[in-house]
């Protein structure tokens, strides 16, 4: 599985963070296309940035506490690259014929999501490792993930990546029916996996928990807002909670304005949204639902409104590195590490030491972050507040109250109110896997 002590020890390295500023679209049909080694992220994709079970969750039995980050307290983030993680492998070259192919929730790999940051991951790995063979499919319907995975699968691949929440089930269906086969599902929750499928989830609510603090600590009018994906999503209910959540722990009398949407692929209805907010006092817009929030981030930012990005670092995908509009007013992302546990994973199935199971990513292994203010200016005690925030929910001083496995309030009805196995308090965050 992933090796999180590796990362920490990168994450020791490299510090990214907010104190330096202190004072999509749908297609009529599915898409494939394919990569050599060398190949390149898309374009404005520049800076790396990205589900299920996150802090304030019940720990996955026989899982052990992340460790803490190592990041400084001195307002900076702990963030590693790519090119960090690659120069750990101090030369690993992928054996000849080697081939990592990848399936995409809806949307692209340029769509500024996580299907963006996990083919990153997925480029980089290619590149680091000289694999010779690798393709991706673009989902365009959910009608389309069987057989856009039977399709990649065809090509006979070593390691096979899918992203997305939706995608569980047939991912899970053909990792057991392939067991010769690596498989990574992205945003992928089951109670038990094949041998040769590892689940990523992440503490969707620790990042929401992140951006929430940001939120309040800017917020002049007492009202923010957050324009969400789909509801039946549990990742999206855990960003959209822990961000209530963190507000709350700023400003306990802070308005939350939420919507959840049905699609993720409708940036004009996130911009709607947003100016809906706006339009009843929001200075503060989190977007958490793929590009249909991405819109309402842009939106906020165009209009001059604070606003907080996800997944990826938005500054290098939303607003082009600065260049678009209202990149000023972008104060960060919430950002899960979807591209470093891609390439982790795939680092494994390259030394034939995949194993399927758990990973959890959180903010006390690195896989968790926020993004730096880039053109913004922010007030220097709510860089202090964020970071602040970012440290405990590592340590685990700071607990989000949410359930990892639906994202709901602890003792409100969540799925973790019921837990008996004794693994973990309710209101512990989640455990990483093997962190060896």
């Amino acid at each position: 599985m992933i090796k999180s002590k590796r990362i920490l020890a990168l994450g020791a390295i490299a510090a990214l963070g907010l104190a330096t500023a202190a004072c999509g679209s749908d297609d009529d049909a599915s898409s494939t296309a394919d990569t050599t080694a060398g190949s390149e992220a898309p374009a404005g994709s520049e800076a790396p940035a990205g589900t299920e079970a996150p802090a304030g969750t019940e720990a996955p039995a026989g899982s052990e506490a992340p460790a803490d980050s190592g990041a400084p307290a001195d307002g900076a983030s702990s963030f590693i690259t790519l090119e960090q993680a690659c120069e750990s492998y101090d030369g690993l070259e992928a054996p000849e014929g080697f081939r990592a192919n990848l399936v995409t929730d809806l949307g692209k790999v340029d769509d500024g999501t996580f299907n963006q940051f996990a083919y990153e991951g997925l480029v980089a790995a290619v590149e680091c490792f000289g694999i010779e063979n690798t393709s991706f499919i673009e989902t365009v319907s959910e009608a389309d993930y069987e057989a856009n995975i039977a399709t990649s699968l065809g090509e006979n691949p070593n390691v096979l990546t899918t992203v997305g929440f939706l995608m569980t089930d047939a991912t899970e269906a053909a990792a057991t029916a392939n067991p010769d086969i690596d498989f990574i599902g992205i945003d992928q929750f089951l109670a038990e996996y094949p041998d040769n499928m590892a689940g990523v989830v992440f503490n969707e609510d620790e990042s929401g928990y992140i951006a929430g603090v940001l939120a309040a600590s800017l917020s002049e009018s007492g009202v923010i807002g957050v324009v969400g994906g789909r509801e039946d999503v549990p990742p999206v209910v855990k960003f959209v909670n822990g961000y209530t959540a963190g507000a709350q722990s700023v400003n306990p009398d802070i308005r939350v304005l939420s919507i959840y949407n049905e699609s993720f692929t409708e940036p004009a209805k996130g911009a709607s949204d947003a100016a809906q907010f706006i339009g009843e006092g929001a200075d503060v817009i989190f977007g958490a639902g793929g590009p249909t929030g991405s819109g309402g981030v842009k939106a906020a930012a165009e209009a001059g409104v604070w606003a907080i990005g996800v997944d990826q670092d938005e500054y290098f995908t939303t607003f082009a590195g600065g260049s678009a509009p209202g990149a000023e007013f972008l104060a960060s992302s919430a950002i899960k590490r979807v591209d470093l546990v891609t390439f982790e994973l795939i680092a494994d199935a390259v030394q034939d030491t995949f194993e399927g199971g758990l990973v959890v990513g959180t903010a006390g292994n690195n896989l968790i972050t926020y993004a730096e203010a880039h053109d913004a200016v922010l007030p220097p005690e709510a860089v202090e507040a964020v970071e602040a925030a970012r440290v405990g929910l590592a340590d685990g001083s700071v607990k989000t109250g949410i359930c990892g496995q639906d994202g709901l309030l602890l003792g409100e009805g969540s799925a973790c109110d019921d837990a008996t196995d004794g693994t973990a308090p309710a209101d512990s965050a989640p455990a990483d896997t093997e962190a060896d």
